[in-house]
């Protein structure tokens, strides 16, 4: 999907699209789809991602749809309680490796517990954050190498991976900002240092570069009705484009082995 036009003009360079290590595999097989869409919303913190999952659930659902809203780490009873203890304070140290751990293990039940059943349904899924956020969070933020993150939660979640993903672009400083307004307190990831939600923008903004068809990479600072509306645009024609494939898939409704 193209980028959006109006980005900043201080957005960092991107990578090559052939960057190995922020390339993920393959979106799920075409030629045997869960017939319902799996759409991430990924950015910095305070970039707004739940504002607009929440719209396009909106928009979604008087359309007609069957919507699933949803969030990680959470999702599940167990994810909801394991993002209390990766993301609120008081918990003692949480070392990085523990910390991408807990992360692959909400999303694995998140997966098999709350996405994939919406999936097979042919419901469509929003959920605010995914992969990507493991990926530039713990992969590059954190240190631990984006290739062995990515590998360890395509594992997590058997290979599943969003037919679209929405990257709301925020520097570190306005991102601060929308988190902090009102005396609002930040959490554990988001209280990290601003170089480190910097180079977490950049690794998001490299890994969009590696699939430009799979993400739809917006200025979070433009007006929200106008995000919201292209975003559900692009919404709208990977629902048409689903529908077709799983129009001509085997058997009765498509579906995984």
């Amino acid at each position: 999907m193209p980028s959006d036009s109006a980005a900043s003009p201080t957005t960092p360079a991107l990578a090559s699209p052939t960057t190995p290590a922020l390339a993920s595999p393959a979106l799920r097989s075409p030629a045997l789809p869960l017939p319902g869409l799996f759409v991430a919303f990924e950015g910095g913190d305070g970039a707004g991602k739940s504002t607009q999952a929440r719209l396009l659930a909106e928009a979604l659902r008087d359309a007609g749809h069957d919507v699933l809203l949803t969030r990680e780490p959470g999702g599940t009873p167990i994810g909801e309680k394991l993002r209390s203890l990766v993301l609120d304070h008081g918990h003692g140290e949480v070392d990085p490796r523990t910390e991408a751990l807990i992360f692959a293990a909400a999303r694995a039940a998140h997966v098999a517990q709350a996405i994939r059943p919406a999936l097979g349904r042919g419901e469509v899924v929003l959920t605010d954050r995914y992969i990507g956020s493991s990926i530039v969070y713990q992969g590059v933020g954190r240190g631990l190498g984006a290739e062995a993150v990515r590998d360890l939660n395509a594992w997590a979640t058997d290979g599943l991976w969003p037919d679209v993903t929405v990257l709301l672009d925020v520097d570190e400083a306005e991102g601060r900002a929308r988190r902090t307004a009102g005396d609002a307190a930040e959490d554990r990831l988001e209280s990290e240092p601003d170089a480190f939600h910097r180079d977490v923008r950049t690794a998001f903004l490299e890994l969009a570069a590696a699939q430009p068809d799979a993400y739809l990479v917006l200025d979070a600072r433009r007006d929200s009705a106008d995000l919201a509306g292209e975003i559900l645009a692009a919404v709208g024609r990977a629902l048409e484009a689903r529908a077709a494939v799983v129009r001509s898939a085997p058997g009765p409704r498509g579906g995984r082995p």
